[in-house]
């Protein structure tokens, strides 16, 4: 199974792109951030003549979120209140449309989208936190749901100085405070490993570049959009890179996309040695 992340900062804007992206790489899963479009508004249609399902989360010019799969999406949930019905806050931190997950092949796919923060004296970088900690009670439920579990999306956060290019400067920082990556940690809780760095532990993989400043033509990025797996898919995986191609298309979207290939198999739950 071939699973991909990407914020594509406004799906219609960039439809061409991410038609011409899912023709030539093919994966079974393409989870979109940053759709930036209503769900009577999403291009359903064009995704479908490719042979794609779609499952949709989105609001008109901000946020949003979008799973498209070449298998069927089954179980399909939408925000936080899908599995936290009785938590207080989940309410109202669904109503931004950041949280989507289904069973794809025995697979729980869930795609994120979480908020940026601003800056440190903002409300929201304390709608950030508020959000990163139902986050961490939202996984909790879903591990003793018992699902393989593959979470991806843009995190809006560099884990660690290796994921920034000028650390010196930009730690401490929005999207680079330590309380934004312990509140990431705190979520992944030990359940779950970022599978980019299982394959590359080097510094200077980017995959977010601003549109300011030159950064693109600078190489001046930020490993923000990541793939989190559960121990059982962990076991499967047998690649995960960032994909900076569309970056250097005309008008793209300041993400690039992040996959992943699986040697999965739902019957054995276990990998195939024949996968390529």
């Amino acid at each position: 199974m071939r699973i991909a992340s990407w914020n594509v900062n406004s799906v219609r804007t960039r439809l061409d792109q991410v038609l011409a992206w899912l023709e030539t790489e093919q994966p079974d899963v393409l989870c979109l951030q940053e759709t930036k479009v209503a769900d009577q508004l999403f291009p359903s249609a064009a995704f479908e003549q490719m042979g794609y399902h779609c499952a949709i989360s989105g609001q008109k010019a901000y946020n949003g979120v979008a799973l498209i799969s070449r298998l069927p999406l089954d179980d399909v949930q939408i925000g936080f209140s899908a599995l936290l019905p009785d938590d207080p806050d989940a309410p109202e931190l669904s109503e931004q449309k950041r949280v989507i997950s289904a069973l794809v092949d025995g697979v729980r796919v869930l795609n994120l989208y979480v908020p940026n923060g601003s800056s440190l004296s903002s409300d929201k970088y304390t709608y950030k936190l508020a959000w990163l900690a139902c986050l961490k009670r939202y996984l909790a439920v879903q591990h003793d749901q018992g699902d393989p579990l593959c979470m991806v999306g843009d995190f809006n956060i560099g884990p660690e100085a290796r994921d920034l290019h000028d650390p010196d400067r930009l730690s401490g920082g929005i999207m680079a405070t330590d309380a934004e990556r312990q509140a990431l940690s705190d979520a992944l809780a030990g359940r779950l490993t970022d599978v980019f760095r299982v394959f590359e532990p080097g510094s200077g993989h980017w995959s977010w570049w601003d549109y300011r400043s030159g950064a693109w033509d600078r190489d001046q990025g930020w490993r923000i959009d990541h793939i989190y797996l559960s121990e059982e898919l962990l076991d499967c995986a047998t690649g995960c890179v960032i994909d900076k191609t569309p970056r250097g298309n005309t008008q793209p979207s300041d993400h690039a996309p992040v996959v992943v290939n699986l040697a999965w198999d739902e019957e054995t739950d276990a990998s195939d040695d024949d996968w390529p």
